[in-house]
């Protein structure tokens, strides 16, 4: 054999031992985590870990479907800004439902409504103040609703809460966060006579206009608002949030994914613990294509307001979780999904769907594996520093 011949041998078995070496070292870590997962989860509860190369660390249960609870909302998440994109914005405006006189509608108070989930006291008060810039305090007709009025987190068809709040009689609380004090004397608020009222719709008055859609469903997965639900109508319901999620998966995922509630309260919701983390990739994947990352959707467990807040909010681990907490405790659904940024396998997906097991202990199990896993992995904190600004502050009012 010549010299450069033994040297390409030489080579060449180098190179196959360090692959063969490299190989087991992830086959003998991904043992562990697969241990890991039995002895903290339990060996009868659903969990898949999944780094983004697409190596499995550990499949347990992976593909039997369970009730996922509110971690239905990650679905919802990716269907809405699929379906309407990162900057959606929802109109609510408010119309002259007649001529507008020293101070007095004649006619109703047309309230044209696209379905903004974070309509709120503090947006219809913003509203409320624009009237009384226009010197507007009595209507002599009624609240009339066009299209669908979501206020504060319910469904108001007929404009009713809305009505309540206007008059001064609901929500005084939410003055404070606008910076006003409470308008006692009457001088903010809206006076109805509800007399026979002029039925067409002309001049707009005043219109709000909802925070981006990215920035209302992450304050909304942060607090798991079920607002979701009424939110997936503007795309066609559960169903169309079933299938467009979907299409994002491969075929033999479809009976893993059934949605008949978008926002998780729904008792025949199933999500296996693969098709969870196959949505987290694909979340991510069009996030990134709008320049963003989970954190812009997701909560950051132990800095984000809301259910992550005191998860695993130690310094250790404060900052390294990006995910959805989902709990169900009357059907036996306890679940936790997230993504995490590790040292050994770059970013990280997993999802933990505990099933008949008491909520407080589903819990305590799903953090002990999680800081295992973390520690397993040399996960570190997400770059992430939460908004300050009260998310009502992102509408605008003109």
């Amino acid at each position: 054999m010549t010299r450069g011949l033994r040297h390409s041998a030489i080579v060449s078995f180098c190179l196959t031992c360090i692959l063969c070496i490299s190989f087991n070292t992830i086959i003998a870590r991904a043992g562990t985590l697969q241990h890991l997962a039995a002895t903290h989860l339990g060996a009868d509860q659903g969990v898949f870990v999944e780094a983004e190369d697409g190596t499995i660390l550990a499949a347990q249960l992976d593909a039997r479907p369970v009730h996922p609870a509110s971690v239905t909302k990650v679905a919802t998440t990716l269907a809405l800004i699929e379906s309407l994109g990162d900057h959606h914005r929802f109109d609510t405006q408010f119309l002259s439902g007649g001529p507008v006189r020293n101070g007095n509608l004649d006619g109703d108070l047309v309230v044209r409504a696209t379905g903004d989930p974070f309509f709120t006291f503090e947006n219809a008060f913003l509203m409320l103040r624009k009237l009384n810039d226009l010197r507007l305090h009595e209507v002599k007709g009624d609240i009339r609703v066009e299209g669908p009025l979501i206020f504060n987190w319910k469904a108001d068809p007929e404009g009713r809460r809305l009505k309540r709040a206007l008059e001064g009689l609901d929500g005084g609380e939410a003055w404070r966060s606008i910076g006003m004090p409470h308008p006692q004397s009457g001088a903010l608020t809206l006076r109805f006579l509800a007399a026979r009222p002029q039925q067409t719709a002309s001049d707009m008055l005043v219109q709000n206009r909802s925070p981006p859609l990215t920035t209302m469903v992450k304050a909304l997965n942060g607090y798991s608002n079920n607002v979701f639900h009424l939110l997936s109508d503007r795309i066609g319901g559960p169903q169309a949030v079933e299938a467009i999620v979907r299409q994002h998966l491969p075929s033999t995922f479809s009976s893993e994914v059934i949605i008949t509630n978008a926002a998780g309260a729904g008792e025949s919701n199933r999500l296996s613990p693969r098709a969870a983390v196959a949505i987290l990739w694909e979340l991510r994947k069009k996030m990134r294509k709008f320049g963003k990352d989970l954190p812009a959707v997701l909560p950051v467990n132990g800095l984000d307001a809301g259910t992550l807040k005191i998860r695993l909010s130690d310094p250790r681990y404060r900052g390294c979780i990006v995910g959805k907490t989902g709990t169900f405790g009357s059907v036996g659904a306890s679940a936790l999904v997230g993504v995490l940024r590790s040292g050994k396998y770059g970013h990280v997906a997993f999802a933990i769907l505990n099933s008949k097991v008491p909520v407080p202990e589903a819990k305590r199990r799903q953090d002990a594996f999680l800081r295992a896993l973390i520690d397993a992995t040399e996960a570190k904190p997400w770059d992430y520093a939460p908004e300050q600004k009260s998310i009502f502050e992102e509408a605008q009012v003109n």
